[in-house]
């Protein structure tokens, strides 16, 4: 790095600035106007050039004790006070506490014609001494063109210009300057403001297909980087604001947590958990598959978890979802009651894309929720092309990333390529993809989920019967049969049967174990006779034997004692013989 980028930096880092206090023209400008130093505003008519400077005057005195002197060569002090006071400003009670002073000088160019002479001597006086009277830190002088709009000498207005920027650099105040546009390509119509002017901010107020659009660019701005694209503001009850353009650097945090979706059966399909917080979600389908629903739930259930959420509905009323959820088992009265729930229902043709933007913007901004449905975002189609839309969504997403909000988005399909444009434009942009479709078989309608893609974690392939009852939403499991895929009375119809069929299973298996069982009792009964039989037979055998046997025993005895009976005999013939 060379010392004179080294230094380009350190310059850069400690330029002293003076904060607006316009919501996001400090973000634009890297924290506010160069301090000191004078500011060109410049634009056509209309584009909001005294409002914003006006605005400077009064942020600085409200919110960062630094007063004011608003000098105008073209309005009276009492026109722009009632001109800011349905913007809830009072600028008679900042004059009455001394923090702003209203001048109003007038220019009258046939005396100026008639003299013959012009300088600013008697200005820088009576600025001078509006300066002083109340300490003031800024000064707006509205407009440049009245203050010298009978100078036609081009030496003695340069000279007489560059004396002016001069005397405010001296007296140390932050200075806008509003000039009107000039023609040729020139920011103003002297052609010099730009060049001596140390930051100039370019307000454009443009109409395209009868719907306008206001923009702002810091054209320069010198020893201090900016955003150089063109930014949208919108002018409103409490002011300007100014959306920025989202960085380009993709270098969001992102977070691991996981939030439910209020469908118990799709968070079983997102892995069992839910959607990643912070991140964006895609809901597209045909009319009347449920998309508003499904944004309702989560609506609901990120409430339930006592945390806010903000409802961009740009087809319905408020009023009309909160009745029609009703139909589906969800109270989202009750959330809008507590606080919890906003809704910001208007006609994509109120505004163009880009004030749609700033206006989503500012409402996020202030109310500061969780969760942010947007439904539908085809109907931004009837402000913008599909390219613009698209853009449009990529900077909303990249603000709610950073945010850390996370947001749904419900997107109308038809067999239109502008439709199929959108959902592949969209799609490509956002962390999960929901498609609900009809499944149209045996002449009836059904719907059916799909899961197109969800980043970072699992999630299911299959199809899933959607279906919608007074009871709430749910997923149907999904059912096969012998023609694939079975949705509504089909699915019923096969469910019967198949219970049919194992009733009659189970009918012909209890009849086929009875007869088996009164077979068994049969042979049983069988088998108990015959043992019995046997048992009298084995007696009756038993008992002829033993007799049969004691029948042998007598005869053995009785041989027996025949034998004794013969010895006995022929002892006593032997001893009679003997004798």
């Amino acid at each position: 790095m060379t010392k004179s980028h080294k230094k380009q930096q350190h310059s850069i880092a400690h330029l002293p600035k003076t904060s607006t206090g316009i919501t996001g023209l400090d973000e634009i400008t890297s924290g506010g106007l160069p301090k000191g130093r004078p500011t060109l505003i410049c634009g056509e008519a209309g584009c909001g050039k005294t409002l914003m400077s006006l605005e400077f005057i009064i942020r600085g005195a409200t919110e960062f004790n630094e007063p004011g002197v608003f000098m105008a060569f073209e309005e009276k002090a009492e026109e722009l006070a009632m001109n800011v006071a349905s913007l809830g400003f009072d600028l008679n009670k900042l004059q009455a506490e001394h923090k702003v002073k209203l001048d109003h000088v007038h220019i009258d160019r046939s005396e100026i014609e008639e003299t013959g002479e012009y300088d600013l001597e008697g200005l820088f006086i009576r600025l001078g001494y509006a300066i002083d009277s109340i300490g003031a830190k800024r000064v707006v002088l509205d407009t440049l063109e009245n203050l010298f709009s009978g100078l036609s000498d081009q030496a003695i207005l340069r000279a007489e210009l560059r004396r002016l920027f001069s005397f405010l650099k001296e007296k140390s105040v932050t200075a806008i300057i509003t000039g009107e546009k000039g023609e040729g390509g020139s920011l103003t119509r002297q052609g010099l403001e730009e060049y001596v002017s140390d930051c100039v901010i370019l307000l454009d107020h443009r109409v395209i297909n009868q719907i306008s659009t206001r923009r702002l660019r810091v054209v320069k701005y010198r020893g201090s980087q900016h955003g150089t694209n063109e930014y949208p503001f919108l002018i409103d009850e409490e002011g300007i604001s100014v959306l920025p353009v989202t960085s380009l650097k993709l270098e969001k945090e992102v977070s691991s947590k996981r939030i439910p979706s209020g469908i118990p059966a799709l968070d079983e399909m997102l892995g069992g958990k839910g959607f990643f917080k912070g991140s964006s979600i895609l809901v597209s389908g045909t009319a009347g598959t449920g998309k508003t629903s499904i944004a309702a739930y989560f609506a609901n259930e990120t409430c339930q978890q006592k945390k806010k959420c903000l409802y961009f509905a740009f087809e319905e009323s408020p009023k009309q979802i909160i009745r029609n959820m009703g139909s589906i088992n969800v109270d989202l009265q009750k959330h809008v009651d507590s606080g919890l729930l906003q809704f910001y229902a208007s006609r994509p043709t109120l505004y163009g894309l880009e004030m749609h933007l700033v206006s989503m913007y500012k409402n996020i901004k202030k109310f500061k929720p969780e969760a942010v449905i947007l439904d539908p975002i085809t109907n931004l189609i009837t402000v913008g092309s599909v390219s613009e839309v698209k853009s449009m969504l990529v900077r909303l997403i990249d603000f709610l990333q950073e945010e850390q909000i996370t947001v749904m988005f419900t997107a109308l399909s038809l067999n239109t390529i502008v439709s199929e444009q959108t959902d592949e434009g969209v799609s490509s942009l956002v962390d999960a993809w929901l498609l609900v479709r009809d499944i149209e078989y045996n002449g009836e309608r059904n719907r059916g989920m799909y899961i197109m893609k969800s980043r970072g974690m699992k999630h299911s392939n299959q199809v899933r019967e959607f279906i919608i009852t007074d009871k709430g939403l749910d997923l149907v499991d999904v059912y096969l049969g012998p023609e694939g895929v079975l949705t509504g009375s089909a699915r019923e119809a096969q469910k019967l049967k198949e219970k049919t069929g194992v009733a009659l299973r189970d009918f012909a298996v209890t009849r086929k174990d009875k007869e088996i069982i009164r077979k068994r009792k049969m042979l049983e009964s069988k088998i108990s006779s015959l043992q019995a039989e046997f048992e009298s037979t084995e007696e009756e055998l038993n008992k002829i034997y033993i007799e049969e046997e004691l029948k042998q025993q007598i005869i053995e005895n009785n041989r027996k004692e025949i034998t004794k009976m013969r010895r006995g005999i022929e002892t006593e013939k032997q001893i009679r013989s003997k004798k």
